[in-house]
């Protein structure tokens, strides 16, 4: 396939994930160059390494507005554009509102769309008229669940977001799209990511998956297919929407 062809993108948090898949899928389809970004030197360099060599690694973090704020210079040091941009880095810290703090708040909303937010911004002056900026949201906007209110919230924000710079990106013909994904099998659902104990990860499984319809989490691949779908031409008819992809969770 080629659907891609030809094409730049670039890919917040590419080095692993739903990212890191998204950046096979792109240069299976013909792209020019994939630009990953991480928070980790390494693991951006191991990433790179295993894409091949159309593919570009940058040391950034998207919750750190000094980083946000050198991006564009990086990127400029490998190509003059970019066609696909894929706001995919995020994170997730899950507490009852009781125990919430300011710390774990600003850590959801500054990574999940206060960076999502700025990288846009800095980056769209690169942006190809015609191009695409898909928005890694989440079922989680949609539904309800216990301790996941903040991190529910800034992802809510983005399906907003891709509704709102859809309409005034119109001039540049720039789409703006967003993915929910449901549960996904990726390294974030870990005791490190989650910050839960393995009993605690154990039961969260089970009781996620006994509400999925089709009986099984989501793959990193399946994820990466639709993000195919928005940074095509084959979705130049749709701006401003959402695609839930999550087993029929919070559809049926």
């Amino acid at each position: 396939m080629n659907r891609l062809q030809g094409k730049v993108a670039l890919i917040t948090g590419g080095n692993s994930g739903i990212g890191y898949a998204s950046a096979q899928q792109f240069l299976a389809e013909g792209a020019s160059q994939v630009i990953i970004t991480g928070r980790n030197a390494e693991a951006v360099e191991q990433a790179v390494h295993t894409l091949g060599p159309k593919a570009t690694g940058l040391v950034s973090d998207t919750g750190n507005m000094v980083h946000i704020g050198q991006l564009a210079e990086q990127v400029k040091a490998s190509t003059d554009h970019i066609d696909i941009l894929f706001i995919n880095a995020g994170t997730g810290k899950f507490l009852p509102i009781e125990f919430m703090t300011e710390d774990a708040f600003d850590l959801n909303m500054d990574v999940n769309f206060k960076g999502a937010y700025f990288t846009i911004q800095a980056l769209l002056p690169l942006m190809t008229e015609g191009g695409s900026i898909v928005l890694n949201t989440s079922i989680n906007a949609h539904i309800g669940m216990p301790t996941a209110s903040v991190y529910s919230a800034s992802k809510a924000a983005l399906i907003s977001l891709a509704r709102n710079l859809s309409a005034e990106l119109l001039p540049r013909r720039i789409r703006v799209n967003a993915i929910s994904p449901g549960p996904v099998v990726t390294p974030f659902h870990s005791t490190q990511k989650l910050g839960i104990t393995e009993e605690q990860l154990g039961q969260m499984g089970a009781g996620i998956l006994s509400q999925i319809p089709v009986g099984r989490f989501g793959t990193m691949d399946e994820i990466a297919k639709t993000v195919v779908f928005f940074a095509s031409d084959e979705s130049s008819f749709v701006l401003g929407a959402e695609l839930i992809a999550d087993g029929g969770m919070s559809t049926l």
